[in-house]
């Protein structure tokens, strides 16, 4: 295909935004040439994800303006930058599941009132488009049948359909297996091809490494930094993202396991269509160890901590906490398991961990806001609960460290340090953790990771649910693996590799020992 390389497909030119106290872009330059993959990095709060979406018309930029294919527009709406041949998919898709694939790249792009027309106009773009992209998607399939790859490449072929030749992908490979991110790299490499310019936002620098042909470095609401790929590595890039040397492998001592803490018999949890999400789980947490669960997002993870933590209860079957078991008759409502020492850090901090609407110092106390010090005579001793925000902000580098902020203005990584101070701060003998890591920066990343480990040689006992293999394979001293609503096998960091893995996710790995099945 000719190309006119000259002209840049996209630029950002002296982009500036502020929100309230926090200035999220300072002065940001950004030029994107066509046929590329452009990686931008940075830690969290470093303007990232508000540069892309001023770009997709979610916020007005205070100043500056954007330029398309050398032509400047003024993009105040996601419609509008559509329009002019942006398209974005989200880390959290936006698609109506109990709709096919063809009625959901429909959606938003009717055109009159003969939609069984349009439908049929759809279909043949759809299958031109798969056939040119290698985005193999069934049309007539429910998304809510689809995997998740699948629902990924259903969101991209809604922007190529609306006729994208910006493609912005945010944190697209959070839960994928190893084989599906393989096969979005081997989409983006086609989509470069044939002219489209990528910008990929991604924590995981080994991404930026294997896909990308350009990566710009933000720091503090700067582009501080462009670097061919080529010509740079993961270290120098942590190390520009945060201004110093990072560990990107948190060093760790072999565990020493105690007494178990959390025992799973037979555990099973049925949605309300009865169909079950959790379907004869047994296993055992110690004291003095991290027990990782692997698994393809939707096979029963998330019921597993939710159950664990009181939020569900079981069908059937039991866990025991200590000395205390919990049953289909006998449950126990969070706050008791909290009594038990048990703490769980949510996968999803935004719809279960935090109010958005709540201040700092409010959120900070979720869960825990019953508890003599923070009461005098029935009302809330708000000098106590600020000084307990402050603290928690100073031993975990929530930035900035302002108690009052609401915690919508926070940054993803900062909203998940809160939520992570809360928690482990309680000293937990059992320690419920989901996606600890999951769109956070580098430098929080090496933090988050030595907490666990110390929380792991503390005593307690972690069981860590993540759908980052390497954040597995690092943290684990034993992996359990899911598919189904079943643990299908059981490795340890030192015998699987991340191919390994990803067929046990798929359930597709017949090398594993008959005798550590469920």
């Amino acid at each position: 295909m000719a190309l006119d390389r000259a002209i840049p497909a996209v630029e950002l030119v002296g982009i500036n935004k502020r929100f309230d106290r926090v200035q999220a872009n300072r002065d940001v330059y950004l030029r994107v040439p066509k046929a590329t993959v452009h990686g931008i990095v940075g830690e969290n709060g470093a303007g990232k994800s508000t540069l892309m979406s001023i770009l997709y018309g979610f916020y007005p930029a205070d100043s500056g303006e954007i330029r398309v294919a050398g032509r400047r527009v003024r993009i105040r709406s996601p419609h509008d930058a559509i329009a002019a041949g942006i398209g974005m998919v989200h880390q959290h898709f936006m698609l109506v599941e109990n709709l096919t694939v063809v009625e959901n790249v429909m959606l938003g792009s009717e055109k009159g009132f003969l939609l069984g027309r349009g439908l049929a106009r759809i279909r043949t773009e759809l299958e031109r488009l798969e056939r040119d992209y290698g985005l193999d998607v069934p049309p007539d399939a429910l998304v809510e049948d689809l995997t998740v790859g699948q629902r990924q490449r259903v969101e991209i072929l809604k922007a190529l359909y609306r006729g994208a030749k910006v493609l912005i992908l945010d944190e697209p490979t959070g839960v994928l297996t190893p084989q599906e991110t393989e096969q979005l790299f081997n989409i983006l490499r086609s989509l470069r091809g044939e002219g489209v310019a990528i910008l990929l936002i991604t924590h995981k620098l080994r991404e930026i490494m294997a896909v990308t042909d350009e990566v710009s470095v933000m720091r503090a609401g700067r582009l501080v930094a462009r670097r061919r790929t080529e010509g740079t590595n993961t270290a120098a890039l942590a190390e520009l993202m945060v201004g110093r040397s990072v560990l990107l492998r948190v060093a760790k001592l072999p565990a020493v396991p105690k007494d178990v803490a959390l025992d799973v018999r037979g555990l099973v949890v049925r949605d309300r269509a009865g169909t079950p999400r959790l379907n004869g789980v047994s296993f055992t947490v110690r004291e003095g160890e991290i027990v990782g669960v692997a698994g393809i997002s939707g096979n029963g993870q998330s019921e597993l901590l939710e159950t664990l933590s009181g939020i569900r209860a079981p069908d059937s079957g039991s866990f025991r906490v200590g000395a205390q078991e919990i049953t289909a008759d006998r449950p126990l409502a969070p706050a008791k398991l909290r009594a038990l020492r048990v703490a769980h850090v949510p996968e999803d901090r935004q719809r279960m961990g935090l109010v958005s609407g709540f201040s700092a110092r409010d959120s900070a106390l979720l869960g825990y806001q019953n508890e003599p010090e923070y009461n005098v005579f029935g009302l809330t001793h708000q000098s106590a609960v600020r000084r307990h925000c402050e603290q928690l902000m100073a031993s975990y580098d929530v930035r900035p460290p302002d108690p009052d902020l609401r915690t919508e203005l926070l940054s993803g990584g900062n909203q998940q340090k809160l939520v992570l101070a809360r928690e482990l701060e309680r000293e937990p003998k059992v320690l419920l953790v989901g996606q600890p890591t999951r769109g956070v920066d580098i430098g929080a990343i090496e933090f988050i990771h030595r907490r666990l480990i110390a929380m792991r040689d503390e005593g307690s006992a972690v069981l860590l649910v993540s759908a980052d293999l390497d954040e597995i394979r690092f943290l684990s001293d034993r992996i359990l693996v899911m598919a189904g609503g079943r643990i299908v096998g059981e490795t340890t960091p030192h015998t699987a590799d991340e191919r390994t893995l990803g067929l046990m996710m798929a359930n597709a790995w017949d090398g594993v020992d008959e005798s550590v099945r469920a």
